[in-house]
């Protein structure tokens, strides 16, 4: 049993009496430099400092430890994009015992006299700044894990780009410390000013009034992506995105991605889910990237091949929305691939691929709908309707079975 320590940025002081007994009692202490300089050096007490990069010497580093007693001290609550995330992932949760202490998210919510159920975390910790995007909306507070010293100028350049300049930024320091700190200022005029190693950044969103917020509910509207005509209107997008009923962790693969809307729209509707985007032409593959970092998903993954050559390497997913291309094959493979009590929508336009999905409903079940829109245009200095091409969508979702529902269990 690996014992994780959480310690405050005051030292050794802020743990409690158990969390000292581990650290005394411990024959090799594993940390970061910092963490380790608060330790005097001992008989019979070996101090490890983490390998960089960690991932790779990990597994080597406690071998190496044997059946000693090992500690391992970290950040405040080592399972807030903490190491202790990291050891149970890698170790497995029967490995690892966690002694948790204040966390630095705690810590800034009683600084800013911020409600837990009032205010959100983002964390910036080894992820690209503009995941920030997804979580911006207007009179949001945010507290934001960052690293490096240049984060709070980073996120205040985002918030400008965004259209919220006038957002207030906190940025507190050494968080528990006898030199904790405190400085604030508005994104628009954030400069370089200097910024203590540990620290995180609270943000207070104010938008231009000009600027319209982008919801979490599907159907963006088609201004949100860069695109070349492929892309999935709103409302047919909206009606994909019900069927596949994106939850908490799941994965999607979007095949025939085109601009990316519905795999983006996925992954915005929850910072866990993981979409697979697979795109065979190479510039609307980046027109895909560029769109995820734009709308505040840049983890989304884009696989450039043909829809049937990358499901076999694909993970498993939850739902699979095929948008184009639809093959007999093709959907076959994606009803294999899917979990039970999974999700597939298919898009047709041609008549050819809707007698292929009247094929694929006899024998999968299903619900098949025509979608049909038409918006307002003007017809000289008069309006009417103009009709887009419309629509067939078949959904249908993979039975659960008991026998899959015991070997979940």
């Amino acid at each position: 049993m690996i014992e994780v320590v959480g310690v405050g940025a005051s030292g050794l002081e802020s743990l409690g009496p158990d969390g000292r007994r581990f650290v005394d009692a411990a024959e090799v202490v594993v940390g970061g430099a910092r963490h380790l300089a608060m330790l005097d050096e001992r008989p019979g007490r070996r101090l490890v400092p983490w390998p960089s990069p960690l991932l790779p010497a990990l597994r080597q580093v406690l071998d190496e430890a044997g059946t000693c007693r090992v500690v391992v001290l970290a950040s405040g609550d080592p399972l807030v994009s903490g190491i202790g995330s990291t050891l149970v992932r890698e170790l497995g949760a029967d490995a690892v015992r966690i002694h948790p202490g204040v966390s630095s998210v705690a810590l800034a919510r009683a600084r800013m006299r911020w409600a837990a159920e009032d205010s959100d975390v983002v964390t910036l910790v080894g992820r690209d700044v503009d995941r920030l995007r997804r979580d911006l909306a207007p009179r949001a507070r945010l507290v934001v894990l960052t690293s490096g010293d240049d984060a709070p100028a980073r996120v205040a350049s985002l918030l400008v780009e965004e259209g919220y300049a006038a957002s207030r930024l906190t940025v507190l320091g050494d968080l528990g410390s006898p030199a904790e700190s405190r400085t604030e200022g508005v994104a628009a005029s954030w400069d370089g000013r200097p910024t203590p190693r540990l620290h995180l950044v609270c943000v207070e969103c104010d938008p231009h009034p000009t600027r319209s917020a982008r919801s979490l509910v599907p159907g963006l509207s088609e201004t949100a992506y860069e695109h070349d005509g492929q892309l999935t209107k709103r409302v047919v997008r909206a009606a994909a995105l019900a069927h596949l009923a994106p939850q908490p962790g799941d994965v999607l693969w979007d095949l025939g991605a085109g601009a990316g809307s519905v795999g983006i729209e996925f992954a915005r509707a929850h910072p866990r889910n993981e979409v697979h985007a697979v795109e065979r032409d190479p510039g609307r593959a980046a027109r895909v990237r560029r769109n995820a970092r734009a709308l505040g998903v840049p983890g989304l993954r884009v696989v450039e091949a043909a829809s049937l050559e990358a499901v076999g390497v694909l993970p498993r997913p939850d739902a699979v929305f095929v948008g184009g291309g639809a093959t007999g094959p093709l959907l076959d493979a994606c009803w294999a691939a899917l979990v039970p009590g999974g999700r597939l929508v298919v898009h047709g336009v041609t008549v050819e691929t809707e007698l292929l999905l009247h094929e694929m409903r006899g024998r999968l079940g299903g619900s098949m709908t025509r979608v049909a829109v038409e918006d307002l245009d003007t017809i000289g200095s008069l309006h009417g309707w103009k009709p887009a091409r419309s629509i067939v969508q078949w959904s249908v979702e993979k039975a659960v079975s008991q026998g899959d529902s015991e070997t979940d269990s």
